[in-house]
């Protein structure tokens, strides 16, 4: 049985990882930017390790900019890790790739608010 602050966290993750898609599928880079801390470190096997919200917005920017869109996740499992975070794993489908994502760890803002602080996936074409 989930507490009301587990429930919480995993409302404010699905919430969060929702406007990332709907920002990856609507071409906003900024969006998709916007749903990861300042500081946040994403590896996106097998492009490379992309740091802070600049480097990790003109990651997701080259893939729009080259066509993919259409991004949905397969079968998501959240993971509470503790008061202010869980982890998100799951396979996931896009027009022109698919792979799957090792670990999102989605940790709670000031404001509320879940943001990715860590972000390791991979692809495949």
């Amino acid at each position: 049985m989930l507490t009301n602050q587990e429930e919480s966290v995993l409302e404010a993750v699905k919430r969060a990882s929702d406007a990332w898609k709907t920002a990856f599928n609507s071409g906003d880079a900024a969006g998709c930017a916007d749903q990861y801390e300042t500081n946040a470190t994403m590896r996106a096997e097998p492009f490379g390790t992309f740091t802070g919200t600049a480097e990790i917005q003109a990651f997701w920017q080259k893939l729009i900019d080259e066509g993919f869109k259409d991004v949905d996740y397969l079968d998501p499992q959240l993971e509470i890790v503790d008061a202010t975070s869980a982890i998100l794993k799951s396979d996931w489908k896009m027009n022109k790739a698919a792979g799957v994502i090792q670990k999102e760890l989605w940790v709670i803002q000031a404001d509320g608010r879940a943001k990715l602080r860590e972000d390791h996936f991979e692809a495949k074409a």
